[in-house]
């Protein structure tokens, strides 16, 4: 646990389960593809022509076969008849290759459409996700959504459903022919598929089930790998690289397991069916043979029977080798479409942030125009609206919160920023000094308690809006694959060239830029990995103070910068500062000797308040951890 948050690994992770509703997620699936509607009916077309016509040319073996038997019988063989029946024959085979052609080639159309489409549903309901589903989900489970379900789920649509469907009626096909050509054969078919179902359902179970672990253990390890990936200089710092890899043998172990399994239980369905069909063609040749003889059977009837048998059991086999793919699939989906129908990020808030102008008597007025005045525009009840000028004025009345309900990080919390002033927080970890800027952000809402933005509650300011008003600098610096100046537009889409410059030279991250091989135009990868931690903090500090916000958020923002560049950026910081709220958060004690007020948290509450010489006037807690008598942890 971070602040009262859960982290993320492989250990909260939820695997795959069966579907719960494979009907309901089938019918989100189609609705995926309703816009492909014309495609799926020629699908279908390509579908029942490819089978049918199959089956009609097994059919044509019957007269073919007959030909031949009767120019023996009778000494004259009508070649010209014969050809045109073989050119049928011929004719009908070349039209199930045509069928397969299309169906397969819409199909493939189809299924990528319908897998672009969920990509983007997902990756824009993942924006709109509230910050406790990252804090309560792992990156790689979520990940793994994008990519191993997804993967699954576009295998079944374009080869799974497509294969079952075509398999399906070929079987049914087959079935009413064979009944046509030999009642009495069929019987015998129909008593070996019960056979073959009984055995399928046994296996095809145990198969499914280690499936499930599959997915299950893929999700562990993707986990796992992204936790390593991300802390692998902690692992050699520590030296912890044998732990790592005895760890992951573990988990790749269940992997290896679960597949070796899920595996063989499906590998062997296909021989096992085989070995079914062969007994039973074995069988039905003896006996379609015995029944030609006695004359019963003409000759023709058992040949084009025996060509059915192959063509019955072939795609009973598909299907049972398809069955486990497609539950597996479909157990992805589900958990895809629990993604998509997680609750998003409720905003109720009415109140946004616009640009305003102030006339001679201080009246504010909405514009397009940047002018560097900042208003709440507010919607009243009887539909007029009122602007407040953005201020800075940021006040908490006895606020209590936990991420967990069971354990509170902050308990009665109340204080006030009046514009202008820089509140500091100290405290050791978990004391609660993040939890107060992530409230007031509104990445967590608070159940009890009140929070105001220059007299509004933050509750009705929308959310979009609010964040706008804020500039933050996090301790955990992310940086965007793109170019440094791309990475400081972040903060200000619409920035030129000179404000992201002035923004650099602000944060004291000029001079180093500038000596980058493509100095603002060079491309950063990987989190910016080719630049120094400090580096990286300063450009996001840089994309802060592009953003020229009114109230900032400083959460350990000079922590990965050495005391050198430290002392000179502070001028920088004071300038950026200036005339606006601020709400830093800080390990090292003298950056915040200058603020207005710092607050000492421990505990979930503000047990010291006041300046830094105040505090040291009370000889408190302040006092002991600014003489070295206590560190902060």
């Amino acid at each position: 646990m971070a602040n009262g948050r859960p982290v993320g690994g492989p250990r909260g992770m939820r695997g795959t389960r069966k579907p719960k509703n494979a009907g309901r997620t089938i019918a989100r699936l189609l609705g995926y593809m309703s816009g492909k509607k014309y495609m799926l009916v020629l699908v279908v077309i390509g579908i029942l022509l490819s089978s049918l016509a199959g089956v009609v040319g097994t059919y044509f073996l019957k007269p073919v076969i007959n030909s031949i038997e009767e120019g023996v019988a009778t000494g004259y063989f009508d070649v010209r008849a014969f050809i045109m029946k073989l050119a049928v024959m011929a004719g009908f085979y070349a039209l199930g290759v045509v069928g397969s052609y299309m169906y397969s080639r819409l199909m493939m159309n189809i299924s990528t459409e319908t897998m672009r489409r969920i990509r983007v549903d997902m990756f824009t309901k993942l924006q709109s996700l509230p910050i406790r589903y990252y804090d309560t989900h792992a990156h790689g489970e979520i990940m793994s959504r994008f990519t191993n379900d997804t993967d699954t789920l576009r295998e079944m649509l374009s080869q799974g459903i497509p294969q079952m469907f075509s398999s399906s009626v070929t079987i049914i096909g087959v079935f009413v022919l064979m009944c046509i050509l030999s009642p009495m054969l069929t019987t015998l078919i129909v008593a070996m598929v019960f056979v073959i179902t009984f055995v399928v359902k046994k296996i095809g179970g145990q198969s499914a089930k280690y499936f499930k672990r599959q997915q299950k253990a893929i999700g562990s390890v993707n986990g796992y790998i992204e936790e390593m990936i991300e802390g692998q200089k902690v692992v050699k710092v520590f030296c912890r690289e044998n732990e790592s890899k005895e760890k992951f043998a573990l988990i790749n172990e269940e992997l290896f397991d679960a597949a070796s399994n899920a595996n063989t239980f499906a590998s062997v369905l296909g021989p096992i069916t085989n070995n079914f069909s062969y007994i039973n063609y074995a069988l039905t040749a003896t006996i379609g043979a015995a029944l030609a003889v006695t004359g019963v059977l003409d000759i023709g009837t058992v040949a084009s029977f025996l060509q059915s048998t192959r063509s019955f059991f072939q795609p009973i086999t598909q299907i049972s080798q398809q069955f486990n793919s497609i539950i597996n699939a479909l157990a992805g989906a589900e958990r895809i479409f629990e993604l998509m129908d997680e609750e998003p990020e409720h905003d109720s808030g009415t109140v946004t942030l616009v640009y305003a102008t102030k006339d001679a008597r201080g009246t504010l007025s909405e514009t397009d125009a940047r002018t560097g005045v900042w208003a709440w525009k507010c919607p009243q009840d009887d539909g007029t609206v009122t602007y407040t000028e953005v201020r800075g004025d940021v006040r908490f009345e006895d606020v209590v919160f936990g991420y967990d309900e069971n354990k509170i990080v902050l308990d009665g919390i109340s204080l006030y920023a009046k514009p202008g002033q820089k509140i500091a927080f100290v405290g050791s970890t978990g004391a609660g000094k993040t939890t107060i800027t992530n409230l007031i952000n509104r990445f967590y809402d608070v159940p009890d308690g009140k929070i105001t933005y220059d007299g509004i509650n933050i509750n009705k300011i929308r959310k979009s809006d609010l964040r706008r008003s804020l500039g933050m600098v996090l301790q955990d610096t992310h940086l965007f694959t793109g170019t440094v100046a791309d990475n400081i537009r972040y903060g200000k889409l619409d920035a030129t060239d000179e404000e992201i410059i002035r923004a650099a030279k602000l944060a004291n991250a000029h001079s180093f830029i500038s000596h980058l091989p493509e100095g603002y135009d060079t491309v950063l990868t990987s989190d910016g990995v080719n630049l120094s931690q400090g580096q990286r903090q300063l450009i996001a500090i840089a994309r802060a103070a592009v953003a020229d916000p009114p109230v900032l958020i400083l959460d350990e923002a000079t922590s990965s910068i050495d005391t050198r560049t430290e002392a000179l950026i502070e001028k920088g910081m004071d300038t950026l500062m200036e005339g606006r709220t601020v709400f830093v958060i800080a390990h090292r004690l003298s950056t915040v000797k200058n603020s207005k007020a710092i607050m000492v948290l421990e505990h979930g509450k503000i047990i010291e308040r006041g300046t830094h010489d105040d505090l040291l006037e009370q000889r408190g807690k302040y006092y002991q951890l600014y003489t070295g008598m206590f560190e902060l942890e």
